[in-house]
């Protein structure tokens, strides 16, 4: 099994690429090898090949990194499943992850969504989707402050509150104080769910 994430910038056209461009780039290239584990192409859209398990974490990060620079966000749909053909590159295989993530990602723009999975489960789905859609009531309203924090903690989950304010120059109760306004508690509550569920799809 593995996971195909599909995005586009929204807005894309209101910011130059340059401002988004090199940070995806430079996020995706600690990920894998482009263009067989990820790719960017006709101009502001992406897909990437990962792990089930990492698939929710990564379009967090990357929410978290697109949202850094106002006034831009992403849109993403993610598909769980077997991988039947192996392209040179990612867009170019095919099997159902590729599938499922293609075709919820088209559905986005008309549910006024950013984000959804289809895992190949509708009971899991449904439930998923839920806590994604409860959970982009506050992830689409991060600020620039709120989605440095969450990035840096995700990309740093050993790191105590005292190193990500020593990484930041500021003190540790304006951490703690991000770390409430970005909802922190709860998407990391998020992940840990979405880890379970994994964990029984593959069981």
């Amino acid at each position: 099994m593995i996971a195909i994430i599909t995005g586009d910038i929204i807005d894309s056209q209101t910011d130059g690429a340059s401002d988004w461009m090199g940070i995806l780039k430079e996020y995706l290239s600690s990920k894998g090898n482009t263009p067989e584990d990820w790719e960017i192409y006709r101009g502001d859209e992406f897909q990437i090949k990962t792990t089930p398990e990492n698939a929710l974490r990564m379009a967090i990060q990357i929410k978290a990194i697109i949202k850094f620079i106002k006034p831009l966000d992403v849109r993403m749909g993610i598909g769980l499943g077997s991988e039947t053909y192996v392209g040179s590159s990612v867009s170019q295989s095919n099997g159902e992850a590729h599938q499922r993530s293609g075709r919820v990602f088209e559905t986005l723009k008309d549910q006024k969504l950013n984000l959804a999975i289809v895992t190949g489960n509708d009971k899991k789905d449904r439930t998923l989707n839920l806590i994604l859609r409860l959970a982009l009531d506050f992830m689409d309203n991060w600020s620039v402050v709120s989605s440095e924090i969450v990035r840096l903690t995700l990309d740093n989950p050993a790191d105590s509150q005292q190193q990500i304010a020593d990484r930041l120059g500021i003190q540790q109760s304006a951490v703690s104080q991000r770390l409430n306004r970005a909802r922190m508690d709860l998407v990391l509550e998020m992940l840990r769910y979405y880890e379970s569920v994994i964990k029984e799809l593959k069981g």
